[in-house]
């Protein structure tokens, strides 16, 4: 996946890929501190509630010029908004379901996406039982449509849930299509590419993770 910029007073600092990985789990924290009515929080809190040493939290923020107040901490609020706001979340950004099957199907009525700013507006399969139906609203299209539909569509992300066959097939053709991302949920690694953001999402790979560590 491609790094993030930000710009910040006219600069476009560069942010590491490990630390925007855990700008979603600070998110998630102020959040919750905001519902509970909390004004401000230290770095130092957010490290116990995360498991995360205080000082790259403090480290991780300054790449987006957000600083806390010695002895005061974080405003939650601003705090809050301001990660939202780099993370992409408060923008729409539209996306096809590439395979709906059991997880592209789930994927597609997952509203909670949305909070996220993730609309997923369409489906695409080679299956003629779903072609031509709707989920959640949402058309499903032949796989063959999908350079006409994705211009007509304005989507940009492809979310791919395919059998592991066709994944690489089906990520040239999205490529081909227009589209700028493509978030992997097949266990296939697609390539990074220097024109379109990739990220590979291996479930069966935390599973593999979580099975060795129960027997450790």
């Amino acid at each position: 996946m491609k790094p993030l910029r930000l710009t910040m007073e006219n600069q476009v600092p560069y942010v590491p890929e490990p630390a925007i990985r855990r700008l979603p789990w600070y998110l998630a924290c102020v959040t919750r501190l905001r519902t509970q009515g909390v004004e401000y929080v230290s770095s130092t809190a957010i490290s116990h509630e995360l498991n995360v040493d205080a000082s790259q939290i403090a480290k991780d923020l300054s790449y987006l010029n957000i600083k806390g107040k010695t002895r005061i901490g974080y405003e939650v609020v601003e705090l809050e908004r301001g990660l939202i706001d780099f993370l992409g979340f408060h923008r729409e950004h539209k996306a096809v379901m590439m395979g709906v099957g059991s997880l592209g199907a789930a994927l597609m009525a997952d509203s909670g996406l949305s909070r996220y700013g993730l609309n997923i507006v369409a489906g695409f399969d080679v299956n003629p039982a779903v072609v031509g139906t709707s989920l959640g609203g949402k058309p499903i299209y032949a796989l063959e449509e999908l350079s006409d539909r994705v211009r007509e569509l304005e989507a940009e992300i492809a979310v791919i849930a395919v059998p592991v066959e066709s994944a690489a097939e089906v990520a040239e053709l999205c490529v081909k299509a227009g589209i700028k991302a493509l978030w992997n949920f097949t266990p296939f690694r697609i390539k990074p590419s220097a024109d379109v953001a990739i990220s590979n999402t291996s479930i069966y790979a935390h599973l593999a993770v979580m099975y060795n560590r129960m027997h450790e």
